[in-house]
């Protein structure tokens, strides 16, 4: 017995306005037999996942058929038509998103007028999952409707980068090198972005997954320095902008600003970069 046909569609109840990424809508349909749309263009991005059956989705003179797992993107003023086959229409949700972001969120997520379909089929049911939370979300109404659709619509993004990012070799040199440098620049971001925190080596170990002795020897051997003293160094540089520019600042304010808790050790690293006192070193600023 065929499906019977279904359409649902819930609108977000927040104008675009001018803002960097919106949500206009999203829905879920299960199509008639050779149910068809197009050619035709968009104004805004237009995002399906199909859930089940099979169909032919057409865009820069190509055809492509797809099945469950498959997600494809129409871009703003892309001639494209889409059909449901005949035998096993398809069930997909779909997603429509405008924004002055949009296109950079789309291209990071893998989407390409070039490139358009991306295959989710191992990421299991996260995708549809989260169409239809999104869907929820809209429906919400406390007021932050848009805002938690947004949230959902970021990790539905997420998935789709993970689905479309190349896999890195299994074995071999070239798979090693390649996990190190992935992790290694997942530490370097660690650091930089939280480095006015109170954090340490082992938090950091403990958030990336890691033994603090492999991350470490794995550090030094990309950069030639140790997390420790990355971390000292980069946080000496803040200060040494912020003694510079924020002149209303005290050295204490500025040593806790860039995550020195002891304002002592905070000079003392200042003068192991520097050879000077943060004093020192203002009062030299000040008189140039």
């Amino acid at each position: 017995m065929k499906p019977q046909p279904t359409y649902y569609v819930v609108s977000n109840p927040e104008p675009p306005e001018d803002s960097a990424l919106h949500i206009l809508f999203s829905g879920e349909s299960q199509t008639k037999p050779l149910h068809r749309l197009g050619p035709k263009v968009y104004d805004y991005y237009l995002i399906h996942t199909v859930v089940s059956g099979r169909g032919r989705f057409t865009a820069a003179g190509r055809e492509r058929l797809l099945g469950p797992g498959d997600s494809f993107c129409i871009a703003p003023e892309q001639l494209v038509g889409y059909e449901a086959d005949e035998a096993d229409p398809w069930r997909y949700c779909w997603l429509a998103v405008t924004g002055g972001e949009a296109a950079a969120h789309m291209r990071k997520a893998g989407f390409t007028p070039e490139q358009p379909v991306i295959h989710t089929a191992h990421a299991g049911s996260r995708v549809p999952a989260l169409f239809r939370r999104l869907q929820r979300a809209l429906r919400h109404k406390s007021g932050t409707a848009s805002l938690r659709a947004l949230g959902y619509l970021h990790l539905l993004l997420a998935e789709y980068a993970d689905a479309a990012r190349p896999p890195l070799p299994e074995t071999g040199k070239a798979h090693s090198r390649s996990r190190a440098e992935v992790t290694v620049q997942q530490m370097l971001h660690y650091l930089s972005a939280q480095y006015a925190e109170d954090i340490s080596i082992e938090s950091m170990a403990e958030a990336l997954g890691y033994n603090r002795a492999y991350l470490s020897r794995l550090f030094k051997e990309h950069t030639g320095q140790t997390p420790v003293t990355f971390l000292s160094k980069l946080r000496v540089d803040k200060a040494r902008q912020l003694l510079r520019e924020r002149l209303e600042l005290t050295i204490e304010q500025i040593a806790f600003s860039v995550g020195f808790r002891d304002p002592l050790y905070f000079s003392k690293q200042f003068r192991r970069w520097y050879g000077l006192s943060p004093t020192e070193y203002r009062s030299d600023m000040t008189r140039m």
